[in-house]
């Protein structure tokens, strides 16, 4: 089955005020139609850089894709004008963003801003495009969905904007949807029911998702394949069994012994990932990991390690993997 989305390649830059830093360096991956994908790490790995770009959201005129691919059902949006990827986006891409109240507009209704996506790429009627944003609040689980289509986003809960921001993203029916930390500024029970809501959604609209997240237990519940990234690279990926079960890349293997535990030890400290990130304005000549791993060698500083095969589908970028 061909790819609904393949990421061959990526390469992102921004100019900053230190020059120029590449945010994301080389980073491939796919993901087939229905499918789910979840793409982990630390903040400031590359994960929301790498919805940007596919979105073609990327901070003008900073943000640039200099070199790789993002096809989309065949068509390339690295190439496509910024008519065109209006056209998709909303349409065929939806995008659910990290932080409700600044992804909505404070000065318009929750109403105005539902019927504005169906206006922009459909040729409804109003009456119709009313009868749509009432309809796609309700899937979300809106209560009194006639009145909150009169409200304003400062007049919601947290967990009431989180779902109008799903709403909004998946009005139009897209083939795709990519949430970017959607459960971040929400308590814990609110967490469980946005999920529970974007894989019934999912399941529902038959669409594909990817989900980005630092919470490998909200990849294990919600994803069909995951990709690690570290510093702006993809340091392994593979099916979700794959990388929980037999995760070859020490970064893996740090994150998944950093996640508590209930029949653990109690009272003893949770595992930590000694060092600190590499500054992407000074990225070391070798493995970008090489410094924060306990089984570095010299080699692992001396050359940088490419993606290679573990099996099937499972890859891993280490020098060493086969030792450990």
């Amino acid at each position: 089955m061909s790819a609904l989305l393949s990421v061959e390649g990526l390469a992102t830059e921004f100019e900053t005020d230190e020059g120029r830093v590449r945010a994301l360096d080389g980073v491939s991956f796919e993901l087939l139609a229905g499918g789910s994908l979840g793409i982990v790490g630390e903040s400031g790995c590359g994960k929301s850089v790498s919805a940007l770009s596919i979105m073609g959201l990327l901070p003008k005129p900073s943000g640039k894709i200099q070199a790789g691919q993002i096809l989309f059902k065949g068509a390339d949006l690295t190439a496509a004008s910024s008519h065109r990827l209006s056209q998709i986006r909303g349409a065929e891409l939806g995008m659910v963003f990290q932080e409700p109240m600044t992804a909505l507009n404070p000065v318009h209704t929750i109403g105005r801003q539902l019927t504005e996506a169906v206006a922009l790429h459909t040729d409804q009627s109003i009456p119709e495009q009313i009868e749509t944003a009432i309809a796609i609040l309700q899937r979300v689980g809106i209560p009194e969905p006639e009145l909150r289509m009169t409200e304003y986003p400062h007049q919601l809960s947290g967990g009431m904007r989180q779902r109008i921001v799903i709403a909004i993203a998946l009005i139009c029916e897209p083939e795709l949807l990519i949430a970017d930390e959607p459960t971040t500024a929400l308590d814990v029970t609110i967490q469980a029911q946005i999920l529970d809501l974007i894989r019934s959604l999912q399941n529902d609209m038959g669409m594909a998702m990817i989900m980005i997240t630092h919470d490998l237990g909200v990849i294990a519940e919600t994803c069909d394949t995951v990709v690690v990234m570290y510093a702006g690279q993809v340091v392994e990926c593979g099916s979700v069994f794959d990388i929980f079960d037999t995760p070859k890349h020490p970064y893996t293997q740090g994150l998944l012994r950093s996640i508590p535990r209930l029949d653990g030890a109690s009272k003893q400290p949770l595992e930590i990932i000694p060092g600190m990130v590499p500054s992407l304005h000074d990225l070391p000549g070798g493995c970008r990991f090489a410094n924060r791993c306990e089984y570095q060698a010299p080699e692992c500083h001396a050359a940088q390690p490419s993606i290679e095969p573990v099996a099937n589908a499972h890859q891993v970028r280490c020098l060493r993997w086969q030792d450990l």
